[in-house]
């Protein structure tokens, strides 16, 4: 068997290649020497900003005359943590059981493997594509995303690419292969409430105030009620405090300041801007109550600090995008995908932009966590799946 045909093989060059974050680790130096023999034409661009690492990119296309389909996807994992902990090495690509061992086996280097595997196999069977192909591949998916897919797309863009639709390998299936394909992401916003006070004895309050009490106040505040009971496509959005914290090691010191860090959800109910002057009214009337600070009649002195930038709500209507894919994984695995919109964001909100754009690919159950494996059966599903979405694209589109 040709190996760049065989998934398993590819994913076993890329699992070897130790791609932590920031690191190409040689991973996309693999990949351009998988694709270059396929015909692909292949753009290796770095990327920098200030305060963040520079980024190692790769954008690859084997050109025709009809639509053009992007695949979308990272090379860069997360770190392994306790090494000694894996039951195989991290980045030894072991195969025991029927299953393949590694850091991005599904997180996801399984899917990139698959994708190139598929279009192997594609150009094996019919020659060159009746339409273009892409691969937009970065290494800062899993890092602050700042030099990655967002800067490679307008890269890409500049130079006068254009796409007729997307697809993101990111691991979509809860339990088996065919479950899930993700056709929107519910927006995402962080932001860090800080609340000042005085700084005092703890037996001495009449001469503090303590920023707990107001804190307190304002957390409760940002939960409750609830900011919406969900719509036809989204989950309901959610709100949770991931930290509090007044870096206060003294137990008789009143502390000078408290903060409060969140991260909220949000459905197609609330834009960004909508949810951001939500929670500041939120705060705002809640400033004034004095349960928690009895004999003080001034409100609570607080700021909020926005972390970066927003990711957006978005949903994908494509009818043809997403038929074509179904009827795909429904051929392969027997199964009709649900379409979902659920779980946290993907690079699919930057694509979104620029093109219709789903997100499938393996079974997530094992990504980021000791021992990632990926079975091998799913390996050669998926890339039949894509084959056949291929196929049938062009055919259709």
């Amino acid at each position: 068997m040709n190996p760049t045909t065989d998934p398993a093989s590819v994913l076993r060059t890329l699992i070897r290649c130790p791609s932590v974050t920031p690191a190409e680790g040689g991973a996309l130096a693999a990949l351009e020497a998988l694709l270059a023999p396929l015909g692909f034409a292949v753009d290796r661009p770095v990327f920098s900003d200030q305060g963040t690492p520079d980024i190692e990119n790769l954008y690859a296309r084997i050109s025709g005359n009809g639509p053009h389909v992007m695949f979308a996807g990272h090379t860069d994992v997360v770190p392994v943590g306790d090494e000694a902990s894996w039951r195989h090495p991290p980045f030894g690509a072991e195969i025991a059981d029927g299953f393949m061992y590694g850091r991005g086996a599904v997180d996801m280097k399984g899917g990139i493997a698959c994708f190139v595997a598929a279009i192997a196999r594609y150009i094996e069977r019919n020659g060159r594509p009746k339409g273009s192909v892409s691969l937009l591949i970065t290494g800062d998916e899993e890092g602050p995303a700042v030099n990655g897919t967002v800067k490679l797309l307008d890269w890409a863009a500049k130079k006068g690419e254009t796409w007729d639709a997307a697809i993101v390998g990111e691991p979509t299936n809860p339990d088996a292969l065919g479950d899930m394909i993700k056709i929107g992401r519910r927006g995402s916003l962080s932001g860090t409430i800080v609340v000042t006070g005085k700084q005092g004895h703890a037996a001495y309050p009449h001469l503090a105030d303590n920023p707990v009490r107001g804190i307190v106040t304002l957390v409760e505040a940002l939960m409750h009620p609830a900011f919406d009971e969900g719509t036809n496509d989204f989950q309901p959005t959610n709100l949770e405090v991931t930290s509090i914290d007044v870096g206060n090691a003294a137990t008789n010191v009143i502390p000078a300041k408290a903060t409060a860090t969140f991260n909220v959800r949000f459905n197609d109910t609330w834009s960004a801007e909508k949810i951001q002057a939500e929670i500041h009214n939120r705060v705002d009337r809640a400033s004034t109550r004095a349960i928690l600070r009895p004999g003080r009649d001034e409100p609570i002195r607080f700021d909020i600090e926005w972390r970066d930038s927003p990711s957006h709500v978005f949903l994908t209507r494509d009818e043809a995008l997403i038929g074509v894919l179904s009827k795909s994984v429904e051929t392969v695995t027997g199964r009709l995908p649900q379409l979902s919109t659920s779980g946290g964001t993907s690079d699919a909100r930057y694509i979104k932009d620029y093109c219709p754009v789903v997100e499938f690919g393996l079974v997530g159950q094992t990504m980021h966590m000791v021992d990632e494996c990926v079975a091998l059966e799913d390996l050669e599903m998926l890339t039949r799946i894509y084959e056949r979405f291929l196929a049938d694209w062009f055919e259709t589109a």
